[in-house]
């Protein structure tokens, strides 16, 4: 196999990136001004005070939530929706009902550029012996190049999620690219969301009933059973259960979860 065929992911032994003092600064600011807010002022106040923002969705289980929330306050809100080319049918389909439901009029899908496909993934086959350069193909490329231009972005993160994400905050800083991060739902609980799609009448995910709490690419994306982790299906049995597009200090997120 030739030696260019793998693209360079960010791995967890690559340097710590030096944060933005200013920038540091400024995301502390936000985080007190919002600390002991709801998740709809959160979004608010990120669309209002943390420059020019975008909406990045996977259109997955839980997804529907901030994209009501972000249709009720501004239908032109830039949603970016990174098609891997390698999704379940039913989100595909998913993605298309939810924009036209929610009335949403900035959806941007994004993917690997096709010539990068053909050059690091012609069988698409990579996924089977290295999912990070995968990922990093078809997800964290795309996405960086999307967000270019962007001062910040809003993730469906949460605290309940797993491991590293037991600490997250209403915004971040990311190191990385000197973007800030918002996670509006970082407090919820499984109940709060369950009880937000139905107060509100959101329409769920088909794969939900399925098994499928959390829903990426259908090669590495398993049904979890009752008592597993909600993340347990996402690269099963793999030292691996995050795609790469999040990071700490550069760093791609580790959390063991999925172990």
């Amino acid at each position: 196999m030739p030696l260019d065929r793998k693209p360079r992911p960010v791995f967890d032994d690559a340097p710590a990136v030096a944060v933005d003092p200013a920038l540091a600064a400024r995301v502390a600011e936000l985080n007190a001004r919002y600390k002991h807010h709801s998740a709809t002022e959160v979004m608010h106040g990120a669309l209002k005070d943390a420059g020019k923002i975008a909406l990045v969705s996977s259109f997955g289980a839980e997804s529907v939530v901030l994209l009501h929330m972000a249709a009720i306050m501004d239908r032109s809100v830039p949603v970016l929706f990174i098609d891997t080319q390698m999704l379940f049918a039913e989100t595909l389909v998913y993605q298309t009902e939810v924009s036209e439901r929610l009335g949403l009029r900035n959806v941007q899908i994004i993917h690997a550029a096709e010539s990068e496909l053909k050059r690091l993934d012609p069988d698409r086959t990579l996924h089977q012996f290295d999912t990070d350069a995968c990922c990093d193909l078809r997800k964290t490329v795309p996405l960086n190049n999307a967000l270019a231009g962007y001062d910040g972005w809003i993730t469906g993160r949460k605290r309940f999620q797993s491991g590293t994400r037991a600490a997250l905050d209403f915004f971040e800083v990311e190191a990385a690219t000197g973007r800030i991060k918002i996670n509006p739902l970082a407090h919820w609980a499984p109940e709060d969301v369950k009880n937000y799609m139905e107060e509100n009448r959101l329409p769920r995910h088909p794969l939900v009933a399925k098994g499928y709490p959390s829903i990426g690419c259908a090669p590495c994306t398993s049904p979890v059973k009752p008592g597993e982790d909600p993340r347990a299906g996402r690269w099963r049995d793999q030292d691996k259960d995050e795609c790469g597009i999040h990071f700490v200090n550069g760093k791609v997120v580790r959390t063991g979860a999925a172990k």
